[in-house]
């Protein structure tokens, strides 16, 4: 028997590939273009933007004689027992592989934020917490241990990171951000990439491009970005992950730019991603995305319409079910209105893919090679998680040293997210994107919640309990109970936060953005009532955003800042009140100081800063980057204070960080650019490095970082990214508002004009 020469292994990739679409069907091309969502809700509540409306029908058994694209969400639509499921979806492959001409089966994908989005899985701390850590390492391997358990149950793509920058932090999505910065979002989120890349699961960038700038910051609206804005704050971060990640799938986003729907959009999807940065996986469209080009957009009067538009763009794969790209597509195709051409392009960039996961091999096998029980929150995976979260916590204020709280004090611990599990967990973790829909059933993980945390962290405390109030509910009846309980005490733990959840059924999440930053529900209030106890009171927040503290500033004991730390965030967050754990995390996001006054992020051009022309201040309360411990550091710079470099030049800066306190802990020394005078406005400061240093007590190491100046460079008049000649200061700070050094540079020579190959990242060295 002869092997066609797309089965065989010997032969390279693409002459596989050009074998095979040689020998099929319109339809068998176009049924690689679009994945299957089986059980997916067409009733009631969904996990997606419009599910029930924009669900299709269609008949399993036939549809699959013509092959398949994807599988959606096997594990992450209902709650499934993680061996069952394997077997379940390795069943479904050989359905698909028999049922077909060509036996080739389909890449199942699902959610992967912040761990895999199953029952029984671990619930990672949320990526805002990721930026918190300022630990790209730790998220490295935090991707690679989510990519083997996708693998373990036969999963091939993960639709994470989430490289969007926040740019309005009223915006429901947060949470799911790495950060206010572009530099911190590019560096972190490639570390996640390269992780889950290394476990063989297919990272898919999102959300392609512009979605969080989205105007006053609703769900899918419009953006208005300029051209700047969206080359060197939005973009960024892709170009990083695609280059120093290896990213191999690219998620085309919802929202529409200056008139024109990403996912119509050649010259994004094409034009950049392409022909610009050599990108060659597959981009596949967020769910139900080329469908809204006729629902929500209005750019396609029909079904066909909206399918050409989006595969003229770049989109090779309809997700998470078939709808534009069936029949509407094939019929077109057919009536000469849509060049066939265009399907073969996306099809052979899908089947390449699969051909490089083995896929095309006869020896293919669905069966991921585990048998018996399958543990995706294994004890290795908890330590992963604890570690994370005692890292992403941050110490805001602590002005009088109430924290760490003494082991035998009387603690009344108060709020609406003190003793909920669901406290600690972001909308894309299963329990509340999933389970909500499932009360009966339980969360299939152990999320220790704060106040049983803090009992046991300090078992000779005495510890009382009182709610107080709801997350969101108008009710304060609890107040009177909460007060009392914080009276009685030696010092008043406040839980406050937010409930994540979708579309409205939270306070933070996908489709729940807010009016303004003022706490969620009356939770102000109980702060307010519990300050007039005269007792200290610990702030302690649980949030997937930064929310107004300037009514409190100089009134609280201590406040600390939690970005849903995941299922280890109770234990972790008990352990820096108790001391045990040394806080280091750094803001990813600045809190603001007043409610209103927003959208606001760190980088801003002058106008964008306070001063005379507005009476509204915008400065924040804590500024990005900011985080205290419970140990001191010193710095020491040891780089020459000023330096002439040419305009393709590179410069050393170097610092050496102490600790002078009497316990170990961790600082991040940060890189700020400063460009006094450019043909375009600058922001004042942005993040171009960082290093998280830990220290023994009295130790010191040298940081050193190698810039280069093609980080100098921006987007000029013209639209080309150059580096100019003239005068720089780069900052050496503790947040971006606090600098302990500065180096001043002088570029020489002419404008230089930057390819794709320019420098990214400054490289650090830690002595």
């Amino acid at each position: 028997m002869t092997t066609a020469p797309w089965r065989d292994p010997a032969l390279p990739a693409t002459a596989r590939v050009d074998d095979l679409l040689t020998r099929m069907t319109l339809e068998e091309k176009t049924a690689q273009l679009y994945g299957v969502w089986v059980g997916a809700a067409t009733d009631g509540d969904g996990v997606a933007p419009l599910q029930r409306e924009m669900t299709a029908d269609y008949e399993w058994d036939e549809l699959i004689t013509l092959g398949l694209g994807q599988l959606t969400r096997s594990f992450g639509t209902a709650p499934v027992d993680p061996a069952l499921g394997a077997r379940a979806l390795a069943r479904a492959q050989r359905r698909i592989t028999a049922a077909g001409r060509f036996g080739i089966p389909a890449i199942a994908h699902e959610e992967c934020l912040a761990g895999f989005t199953a029952w029984q899985a671990t619930a990672y701390p949320v990526p805002l917490a990721w930026g918190a850590a300022f630990d790209p390492p730790l998220v490295e391997e935090l991707g690679r241990r989510i990519g083997h358990d996708l693998r373990s149950v036969g999963v091939h793509q993960g639709l994470a990171p989430v490289l969007d920058v926040v740019r309005d932090p009223r915006w429901g999505r947060v949470e799911e951000t790495i950060g206010e910065d572009p530099y911190l979002v590019g560096t972190v989120g490639s570390a996640y990439v390269r992780g889950l890349e290394s476990a063989g699961v297919i990272a898919t960038l999102k959300h392609f491009a512009g979605y969080a700038s989205s105007v006053g910051a609703r769900n899918l609206a419009p953006v208005r970005a300029g051209v700047r804005e969206f080359t060197d704050v939005t973009l960024l971060p892709f170009e990083m992950a695609l280059r120093e990640g290896g990213a191999r799938s690219v998620m085309a986003a919802y929202n529409e730019t200056d008139g024109v729907p990403a996912s119509a959009d050649p010259r994004l999807l094409t034009e950049l991603l392409r022909d610009d940065w050599g990108f060659d996986g597959t981009v596949v469209a967020d769910y139900f995305g080329i469908g809204f080009l006729q629902s929500l957009h209005r750019v396609a009067g029909t079904e066909a319409e909206a399918a050409h538009l989006a595969l003229a763009a770049g989109i090779d794969v309809e997700l998470p079910t078939l709808k534009c790209y069936g029949r509407p597509l094939t019929a077109a195709v057919r009536d000469g209105m849509i060049p066939e051409s265009l399907v073969d392009r996306a099809a052979r960039r899908v089947l390449l893919q699969k051909c490089a996961l083995g896929m095309l091999d006869e020896d293919w096998t669905p069966e991921p090679g585990q048998d018996g029980p399958v543990d995706l929150d294994s004890t290795a995976n908890r330590a992963l998680a604890r570690r994370l979260a005692e890292e992403s916590v941050v110490l805001l204020d602590n002005p009088d040293g109430t924290l760490p709280l003494a082991p035998d004090t009387r603690i009344a611990v108060v709020g609406p997210r003190a003793a909920d599990a669901l406290a600690m967990l972001g909308c894309y973790s299963f329990p509340s994107h999933v389970l909500t829909h499932h009360p009966e059933v339980d969360l299939g993980i152990a999320v220790p919640t704060v106040l049983d945390s803090l009992r046991a962290e300090l078992p000779d405390a005495k510890v009382t309990f009182a709610e107080g109030c709801d997350v969101s509910d108008p009710d304060t009846a609890g107040f009177e109970e909460a007060v009392a309980r914080a009276a009685e005490a030696d010092v008043c733990v406040a839980v406050l936060g937010d409930r994540a959840g979708l579309f409205g059924r939270g306070t933070s999440g996908e489709g729940c953005d807010v009016t303004d930053l003022d706490l969620p529900g009356v939770q102000s209030g109980l702060l307010d009532a519990l300050l007039t106890t005269g007792v200290p009171v610990v702030l302690v927040l649980l949030t997937g955003r930064p929310y107004a503290l300037g009514r409190w500033h100089g009134r609280l004991g201590a406040v600390v800042q939690a970005f849903f730390p995941g299922e280890e965030g109770g234990p972790a967050v008990a352990g820096v009140l108790s001391g045990r754990v040394n806080p280091s995390g750094r803001l990813p996001v600045s809190v603001p100081r007043v409610p209103g006054g927003q959208p606001w992020t760190y980088l801003q051009p002058p106008l964008g800063l306070a001063g005379e022309v507005s009476n509204l201040d915008p400065t924040p309360l804590y500024a990005f980057g900011h985080g205290r411990s419970y140990t001191s550091f010193a710095w020491e710079p040891t780089s020459p204070s000023s330096a002439e470099l040419p305009t393709d030049g590179s410069h050393d800066v170097t610092v050496t960080v102490r600790n002078t306190g009497e316990r170990a802990g961790a600082d991040v020394v940060q890189l700020y650019l400063h460009d006094p005078v450019a043909s375009v406005t600058r922001p004042d400061v942005r993040l171009i490095g960082y290093q998280r240093v830990d220290l023994a007590p009295g130790a010191s190491r040298r940081v050193t970082f190698h810039f280069h100046a093609d980080l100098s460079a921006f987007t000029d008049r013209e639209g080309a990214r150059v580096v100019e000649p003239g005068a720089l200061e780069l900052r050496v700070g503790a947040s971006s508002a606090d600098t302990q050094g500065t180096v001043t540079l002088q570029l020489t020579g002419l404008v230089r004009r930057l390819g794709p190959d320019r420098v990214l990242r400054c490289e650090t060295e830690l002595e």
